[in-house]
């Protein structure tokens, strides 16, 4: 019976350990979409800015949601929404025909 709850535990640990990893593998893809678009010249600075604010807020709502120790699943679901969310708006920003002008310098992170 020991050996039944001890592998149930591991294996819970193991879904949560991906759960964490999962979050932060998207927001570090999202933010490297983000340098993308600033690199082409297809998000222009301001836009940049706002996009990078946003994935701030999440970095922030995931610290904050996991200062109890873990993350429910319901926290996980508000932060894949406002995952979601952000990914949008950067495909949105990426294709909204705005760009820096060729021979302006590309200016910030």
């Amino acid at each position: 019976m020991n050996k039944i709850a001890l592998i149930a535990a591991a294996l819970a640990a193991t879904t949560v350990a991906a759960n964490a990893a999962s979050i932060n593998r998207t927001q570090q893809h999202q933010l490297d979409r983000i340098e993308q678009g600033r690199q082409t010249g297809s998000v222009t600075w301001t836009e940049g800015l706002k996009l990078r604010a946003q994935q701030k807020r999440i970095s922030n709502r995931e610290a904050q949601l996991r200062s109890d120790g873990h993350l429910s699943r319901s926290d996980r679901n508000e932060l894949r929404s406002m995952q979601r969310q952000a990914s949008k708006n950067i495909t949105a920003k990426k294709t909204n025909a705005k760009a820096r002008p060729t021979w302006l310098p590309r200016v910030g992170k």
